[in-house]
């Protein structure tokens, strides 16, 4: 209780107000299309201002919870199958909207209004920005971080990344994931592909990787750099099978289960739990790849493999890149409790790649909400596309 109440004094007043308001919508004590007390009677009652007010409504609004009508007040919208029922499983309409959107920009046609941004990956191929973040925004963070941090944007970064922002992606986490835990397991690294070397030298070389086919190349590339042999698996319209991976003997799945590249597969819950059936097995590892779960067209949360881990065998990684901007290469790296002295004895010499300054950055982002209010800003702007296409 005393760590939660120390995270509340973390919180800007407005997003511990949003959080309070979305416990009692869910709990019912503002039922489906009731009327939320006014403005000015949510300040009285919690004993904030009528802007701290407005700007948790705002967020409300933005994820679905309630809808405001004009010169009538605000209602709530929230119904419990709308949103996560017991189990996680997937709504079909969330998951159609998911694949409707896949397939349209498979075609090329533009779902997000962002055409005149591009960026070129690796390759040389050049792709559409999909974040599109508010260069204000950002340029306001930065001007902020100068002040407030001084001369600290000069000294070297710790080896594990900053705490500052750790401790917000734990925060972050927490609220958008329901992941629980600690700064210590939590690893800033410069892209995927930099965190996917640190996974394949920690688990050293020799094992067998079983990867998704058709992947991101380079997985297959950075594994067999360092040592193992992979095995291509064909992902179905539910994942990789159970018994095409049992026949490769790998030690070591690396999956991406909400949004596999380039198929565009997502995997649900009973998928989800044969995955982690599999890694109870003695030397086995599942590594969680959340590629682009940020920017779903689906208010549903999904569950991450890494919270429905009871027996410490996951792996979770994900990145800012496609979130914020192709030149912030920015990701991280949860590692189980367990794992962590390992990485601390085999891999704690390395430095973190990451400027100091880019991180502070992002945790005043994380901290502000200026980024969960710009996800949830491209997610609404899809959603409307879908409906209105």
């Amino acid at each position: 209780m005393k760590k939660r109440e120390e995270t509340q004094k973390q919180e800007p007043a407005y997003i511990q107000l949003y959080h309070g308001l979305v416990r009692d919508i869910v709990a019912g004590v503002y039922p489906y299309r009731s009327k939320l007390p006014s403005k000015r009677v949510l300040a009285d009652k919690k004993d904030v201002s009528v802007i701290t007010v407005d700007h948790a409504l705002e967020l409300l609004n933005e994820e679905g919870y309630v809808q405001s009508k004009e010169r009538s007040g605000v209602y709530v919208i929230y119904k419990a199958e709308d949103f996560l029922k017991e189990g996680w499983e997937h709504e079909s309409t969330g998951l159609k909207a998911e694949t409707d959107y896949l397939e349209k920009a498979n075609k090329g046609i533009d779902v997000a209004d962002t055409s005149w941004k591009s960026e070129k990956n690796e390759e040389g191929i050049t792709a559409p920005y999909r974040g599109g973040f508010p260069f204000s925004v950002l340029a306001k963070t930065m001007r902020r971080v100068i002040l407030d941090y001084d001369e600290k944007i000069l000294i070297k970064s710790p080896n594990h990344g900053c705490q500052e922002l750790r401790n917000e992606i734990c925060h972050y986490l927490a609220r958008s994931r329901g992941i629980d835990i600690r700064p210590g397991q939590v690893i800033i690294g410069s892209g995927a592909e930099y965190l996917y070397g640190l996974i394949a030298q920690m688990l050293g070389p020799g094992s067998v990787v079983a990867l998704e086919d058709p992947s991101y190349g380079k997985i297959r590339q950075v594994y067999e750099a360092m040592g193992h042999t992979c095995e291509m698996l064909p992902i179905r319209e539910n994942g990789i099978a159970t018994k095409d991976l049992e026949k490769t003997g790998a030690q070591i799945l690396h999956v991406t289960p909400f949004n596999s590249y380039p198929s565009g597969v997502t995997v649900d819950i009973s998928k989800k739990m044969e995955y982690l059936r599999w890694a109870k097995q003695k030397n086995r590892i599942l590594v969680e790849d959340n590629y682009d779960s940020e920017l779903t067209v689906s208010r549903k949360v999904e569950q991450p493999l890494f919270s429905m881990d009871d027996e410490a065998k996951v792996i979770y990684l994900n990145t800012f890149s496609r979130t914020l901007a192709p030149s912030m290469r920015i990701g991280y790296m949860i590692l189980p409790r367990g794992m962590v002295k390992t990485f601390e004895e085999k891999l704690g010499f390395y430095s973190c790649p990451v400027p100091i300054f880019d991180q502070y950055v992002l945790a005043e982002l994380l901290k502000s909400g200026d980024f969960e209010r710009h996800i949830n800003r491209v997610r609404r702007k899809r959603r409307g596309d879908l409906k209105n296409s």
